[in-house]
């Protein structure tokens, strides 16, 4: 499994916390890749193959639902897990991203330590 997080999401400060949030990952060499919106997160997912992606579920254009059933689904990856997140907090919306093929739903606003540890525990590095 590549040691590489890819974090997609069209809020600037969303990629931007995201990124403090993992940085010191890099020193157990991790690459942190970004993306935002949906259809260069799934060209970065298919090129990358990072190990996990933090996952936007509103976005413009592809949203995370769909970038998640692409990869999962038609594309059958199975080593690359996701994390969707998103703003929705609701049972519907939790299912629907289940649905799609997602290993993980986290709501905003997220729990840096929660984030920092599942993608340690994913990647096999210390946090």
């Amino acid at each position: 499994m590549q040691k590489k997080i890819l974090i997609v999401d069209d809020e600037p400060h969303i990629r931007l916390l995201l990124e403090q949030t993992l940085e010191h990952l890099e020193d157990e060499g991790v690459e942190i890749l970004t993306a935002d919106n949906g259809l260069d997160g799934l060209e970065l997912i298919k090129t990358e193959r990072p190990g996990i992606v933090f996952l936007d579920v509103m976005m413009p254009g592809m949203s995370g639902f769909d970038v998640c059933r692409t990869v999962k689904k038609d594309l059958n990856v199975k080593d690359v897990y996701i994390v969707l997140l998103t703003a929705k907090g609701q049972e519907f919306d939790r299912e629907k991203g289940m649905e799609s093929g997602a290993d993980l739903y986290m709501t905003k606003p997220f729990n840096p330590d929660e984030v920092v540890e599942k993608s340690a525990e994913i990647l096999g590095v210390v946090s």
